[in-house]
């Protein structure tokens, strides 16, 4: 008898070619009627592919046992319910790290340089009329990193190889890496000339990049978001922005995703990202290859690749 599962979320074309060839699918993200689709399937679904499980959803599904999430992050899940009722949950770890350091260091690139005001001088054709300011460099600065998980160690190494100093902040230190530890988040703001934020989201992280941390980053400092809109005070973070108490922002998140606030997106001092740090064919790829991986361990009573709960 066919496993059925439900999709929450598009992914790759192999990896639903590949969930279609081993289990009955129900796309949800796809249903005209997702309610209706629920009704006439939530019995029978036993493991949900893709991101975004509320607790109204797993409640609705009576036979649930897995959840494999597309995506390293995993706030999207209501975990204490999970847990409640003993559904595994899976999430998709390393394979996405080079991507988003890359967008990372990108990111900071574009800030520093201004490189989307440059492009859209040229295409302008203003530079006839003369030559945009000089702008700064990154390699000699110090970088500040919020969570030196696996993508933050990514980051890192990066960081180093453009000439950065490199120092970080999290729950705890980790003894075995080289970089100077701050238990304080406001004290190593004030020290770094970049602060990134690559923690997880979720309630134990929320407003975590405070006015207070913001304001001791400074008039020179530079913020950087590719972790979640939520850890960061976002109405603080415009206003200092708009009033030159914050240098810039390069941000790949935000707080009510797709909408970003129209004031933000005038600033001249800030470069704005679509939530791509993972998009790439690579990262996708590897990610769905990942939850299908995780899915089959389920169901043939093999240890998980990675679990969360």
């Amino acid at each position: 008898m066919s496993i059925h599962i439900l999709q929450t979320y598009p992914m790759p074309e192999r990896t639903e070619n590949v969930l279609a060839e081993r289990f009955t699918v129900h796309k949800l993200h796809a249903a005209s009627e997702p309610h209706r689709l629920i009704d006439e399937v939530g019995g029978l679904v036993r493991a949900i592919a893709g991101i975004g499980v509320p607790k109204a959803l797993m409640d609705r599904l009576s036979a649930l046992e897995i959840i494999a999430n597309f995506g390293v992050g995993y706030d999207s899940i209501d975990l204490p319910t999970a847990q409640a009722r003993n559904i595994r949950v899976t999430n998709t770890p390393d394979v996405l790290s080079d991507a988003v350091a890359e967008l990372t260091i990108g990111l900071m690139l574009s800030l520093a340089r201004h490189l989307p005001m440059a492009d859209r001088y040229v295409r302008d054709g203003r530079w006839p009329a003369g030559n945009l300011p000089i702008y700064r460099e990154i390699g000699g600065y110090t970088l500040g990193i919020v969570g030196l998980g696996r993508i933050g160690r990514e980051i890192a190494n990066r960081a180093q190889a453009m000439k950065m100093r490199v120092v970080y902040h999290g729950r705890s230190r980790q003894p075995r890496q080289p970089y100077v530890f701050y238990g304080d988040l406001a004290e190593m703001a004030k020290d770094v000339d970049w602060l990134v934020a690559v923690t997880p989201g979720g309630s134990g992280t929320e407003r975590l990049v405070s006015r207070k941390v913001l304001e001791a980053l400074g008039p020179q400092g530079m913020f950087v978001n590719v972790a979640r809109g939520s850890v960061v005070d976002q109405d603080a973070l415009i206003d200092l922005l708009a009033t030159g108490r914050l240098g810039g922002a390069a941000l790949d998140v935000f707080d009510a995703e797709p909408e970003v606030p129209e004031t933000l997106r005038s600033l001249e001092n800030v470069v704005l990202s679509p939530h791509q740090g993972s998009a790439t064919k690579e990262a996708r790829d590897a990610m769905g290859a990942l939850v299908v991986a995780n899915l089959i361990a389920h169901f043939g009573g093999k240890p998980l690749l990675s679990q969360v709960v």
